[in-house]
């Protein structure tokens, strides 16, 4: 009898560790119903960000103006993932016009270095650290392409949040501060500049753990001059002086006259449509292509018959990525720089050809890989029926190492992911943006808009996106339930760096992938194994055009929040 109870408890504990909540609705593996409102709706990866938007939103500020507040209060609140020393990318459905508009806000590299520098120095890859991977932070000028655009509010009122939360400051949560107190040790250890007094002198002399408060009035102080002097006191004033003084005392190239030049483009969103859904992304220098390459080979295999998760599902879903990450090696580019066939690969023909390339078993490909980074990405709606799509990152979490001097904030080392292989698409060149991995996302249904949503995660992204589609479209899940949804990613895809290694990658799977599917895609010759925080960060907003409602999700696996009114 002992024993029996104790194998019923041990039942329990095992079927608990997959499954964390019984719900009495919607899938097991849900961790909340989908959030409601008419009005206005904000997602983003902090639930302090979110309120702040949210609040924007309620003092009649519209969507653009509230992704800017929510935005800023993350480059405080989430410095392992983002901030205003990185790029930014946003899709925006404008509900006047009804119309979708993309913003390319990447910077690009300094026009005094060249790939000769690279090669007299022996270097086969740019480093991730220092100031050689340095890029000209877009963020900024993002911001002021979107205001200048679409805002309402003055960027005064809009950066006002931000501006008192790192002045006073705010306690930290759980998660940031696991990544804080590995990333910034890290940095100090590598004898980076300005580090200790960036993150830690400015607390106090300690760096603040889970529900201590942290603060930042360098990043304030940095928030009042774009607050009070616009884009160009980043790009052309006193910002723009110190971060070129910093970058040349390293032994870097970024200049005065790199920042100066710089400018956001505006361009055209690209679409497929999958099974009656127009998905769309931004073209290249980004990824977001791969995204609906993996879609258009997809959508030849029908999934009702095929249940989630299955090991024909995965196998499926594995082997389109690794034909999309080829062709994402060999040609995704900056497109002022190189000529990406964008109609071409996005085609049914080219998505047929490709296709007869699955077959039963896993395939042998020529792999390299690109490693992942911590990014923000969020999304917010209001009451006028405005939507904005927007990502924004460092990579590798943090950026570069390269902290300038009392202005609160880390340099990306973007230019990391250029190739030092001559002839190749994203080979580097002076002014020229590199490879990106930051991609938002938007799905429209009969020309109206339906999600705004996006994954964070570098190499991921592209795979979350259509496993988010997928649970939306093939699987019938709820907003919420896409995203919470268990994930699988596979490594070892072509990489536009110039890695190249010979082998099959292997697919990592979280814990709720069972062990039949597993089993099933060994048997089809995947390699199989695990990782650790590699399956991204989900955020999203539906539009309910027949109830006329907002519907938010905001998945588990960071600390986000969805919050409407």
């Amino acid at each position: 009898m002992r024993l029996s109870n104790y194998m019923s408890i041990l039942l329990m504990c095992l079927v608990s560790s997959l499954w964390a909540q019984d719900r009495v609705t919607g899938e097991p593996f849900a961790t909340r119903s989908e959030v409601l409102g008419q009005n206005g709706m904000v997602a983003t990866s902090h639930p302090l960000a979110t309120q702040i938007g949210l609040d924007v939103l309620k003092n009649g500020g519209n969507a653009i103006d509230a992704a800017i507040a929510a935005n800023a209060a993350l480059g405080l609140m989430e410095p392992t993932g983002c901030g205003i020393g990185g790029d930014l990318f946003a899709i925006v459905w404008h509900g006047k016009t009804e119309k979708l508009y993309g913003l390319n806000a990447s910077g690009r590299s300094p026009q005094d270095l060249t790939l000769e520098y690279f090669e007299e120095q022996g270097m086969t890859k740019i480093p991730s650290l220092g100031p050689l991977p340095v890029s000209v932070p877009g963020a900024v000028d993002g911001w002021f392409e979107l205001h200048k655009k679409f805002g309402s509010k003055p960027m005064s009122e809009i950066l006002a949040p931000a501006i008192d939360y790192a002045e006073k400051g705010f306690p930290l949560t759980e998660l940031i501060s696991w990544y804080m107190q590995r990333s910034v040790p890290y940095f100090k250890s590598r004898g980076l500049p300005n580090i200790e007094d960036t993150y830690i002198t400015q607390n106090g002399g300690k760096l603040p753990n889970e529900g201590e408060i942290y603060k930042n009035p360098y990043l304030a102080n940095t928030y009042k001059q774009l607050a009070e002097g616009g884009r160009d006191a980043f790009y052309k004033g006193d910002i723009a002086k110190t971060i070129a003084n910093f970058i040349k005392e390293q032994g870097g190239f970024l200049s005065e006259k790199d920042l100066a030049n710089h400018k956001s483009e505006w361009v055209e969103p690209v679409s497929v449509n999958y099974r009656g859904y127009d998905v769309w992304e931004l073209p290249p220098n980004g990824q977001g292509i791969a995204a609906l390459q993996m879609l258009q080979i997809l959508k030849g295999f029908d999934f009702s018959d095929i249940e989630f998760g299955s090991a024909e599902h995965l196998h499926l879903f594995t082997e389109a990525k690794k034909l999309a990450f080829e062709d994402r090696a060999k040609y995704y580019a900056d497109m002022d720089f190189a000529d990406v066939p964008v109609e071409a690969l996005l085609s049914d023909r080219y998505a047929d050809e490709r296709r007869d390339q699955i077959g039963k078993r896993a395939r042998t490909y020529e792999a390299g890989e690109i490693s992942a980074g911590e990014t923000i990405y969020m999304t917010v709606a209001d009451k006028d029926g405005t939507m904005i799509s927007l990502i924004q990152s460092n990579y590798r979490g943090m950026g570069s190492g390269m902290a300038p001097p009392k202005l609160g904030f880390m340099l990306q080392d973007r230019g990391e992911l250029f190739s030092l292989k001559r002839g190749q698409a994203n080979t580097y060149e002076p002014g020229k943006r590199p490879f990106h991995t930051i991609i938002p996302a938007f799905i429209t249904k009969d020309g109206q808009p339906f999600v705004s949503f996006g994954v964070m995660g570098g190499d991921f992204q592209p795979m979350g996106h259509t496993q988010i589609v997928m649970n939306l479209v093939d699987f019938g899940m709820n907003l919420q339930e896409a995203g919470d949804a268990p994930r699988w990613d596979h490594t070892g895809g072509a990489s536009p760096m110039g890695q190249t290694t010979e082998n099959t990658g292997t697919v990592r799977t979280e814990s709720g992938i069972p062990y039949s599917t597993i089993r099933g895609l060994m048997d089809r010759g995947h390699r199989i194994g695990t990782a650790r925080g590699v399956y991204g960060g989900y955020q999203a907003i539906m539009w309910d055009d027949e109830n006329k409602v907002y519907h938010g999700a905001s998945e588990s696996r960071k600390d986000g929040q969805a919050a409407g009114y």
